[in-house]
């Protein structure tokens, strides 16, 4: 199915009416794209990044796009849009330049364009990531291979926390051993887990989303009768001790739960811990610490940090 992007450049005056408008001509929905956003300041709760592109904004106004499903009389409806926007004076609402464009955009491309993008990536000494749709064959008798649909919702298990994750996991699960996968979104640790040899993985996330997204994934992996997956908020769920818990997730949660990982990690156990930005290293090392933990390796990559702790046997 084909569709038609309307861009509209007017101002913040504006945006609720040519909003209502676009609605009005068919529109679920609308994308709001303001000047003044690449320079607002934004309040760092859980210690996010926000990484905005410039060329992303208009220079000045905003721009308000939405889709219309491609008609023969498409035109028709995108000058009685203008028309419509233009109106708005009457009500001495400044709509600014109100200069309106479109393109037609396929459908498909939105669904498909973004697999070009994802190959796969050898990502450790033996872990190598694969998308379903790639026929790939192993170039080393021990290489792990993880192959995962990410879909458009989930990471492809490529990004440096995921990264040094499945580095940190290689380097300390051994056979038979347990380990617990917090915040386990495409599941690509537990599973990661369960081809090293663990011999049981409890993955647990808080988005029914991710829980759903995490099955599929550890189901195409032939893992499902090692890792079971719970939805739940950190180690809620988690009822025994582990040899091993990993969390790639935000530094300031990591923070809140150190002493709960404490006391699940069995003794000489390890806590692995990423999703940390550069910035919040030492606060997330001392978290730790003043749990009990030993810090054992820090990895860095790019600007992000992954954590291996002990805990002392």
């Amino acid at each position: 199915m084909k569709w038609t992007e309307v861009s509209i450049h007017t101002t913040n005056e504006a945006v609720e009416a040519v909003s209502n408008i676009l609605h009005e001509a068919g529109a679920s929905g609308v994308v709001i794209e303001d000047s003044v956003d690449f320079d607002k300041e934004r309040a760092d709760q859980f210690g996010e990044i926000y990484a905005l592109k410039q060329e992303d904004f208009p220079t000045d106004g905003v721009i308000v796009k939405a889709y219309l499903p491609e008609s023969s009389f498409i035109a028709e409806t995108v000058e009685g849009i203008r028309l419509s926007i233009e109106t708005l004076k009457d009500f001495n609402i400044d709509i600014g330049h109100n200069v309106v464009t479109m393109c037609e955009v396929n459908e498909e491309d939105w669904a498909t364009a973004w697999k070009q993008y994802y190959h796969p990536v050898k990502i450790s000494k033996r872990f190598t990531v694969v998308p379903t749709w790639e026929d790939y064959q192993p170039v080393a008798t021990d290489e792990l291979i993880i192959e995962l649909d990410p879909g458009m919702a989930f990471g492809t298990g490529t990004h440096p926390t995921t990264v040094m994750c499945l580095q940190a996991l290689e380097k300390v699960v051994q056979s038979e051993q347990t380990v617990v996968d917090v915040g386990t979104g495409s599941g690509v640790l537990s599973i990661g887990a369960a081809l090293l040899g663990a011999k049981a993985v409890h993955a647990l996330d808080l988005d029914e989303v991710a829980v759903r997204s995490a099955r599929e994934n550890i189901a195409l992996n032939k893992v499902d009768h090692i890792v079971e997956v719970f939805h739940g908020n950190l180690l809620d769920t988690v009822k025994e001790p582990a040899d091993v818990v990993v969390a790639n997730i935000l530094a300031e949660i990591i923070m809140t739960f150190t002493d709960d990982a404490y006391s699940i990690v069995k003794d000489g156990g390890v806590f692995v811990t990423s999703g940390i930005i550069g910035a919040k290293r030492d606060a997330v090392k001392a978290a730790l610490q003043a749990s009990g933990f030993t810090i054992e390796e820090v990895l860095e990559m790019e600007d992000w940090v992954a954590i291996i702790a002990r805990k002392p046997a």
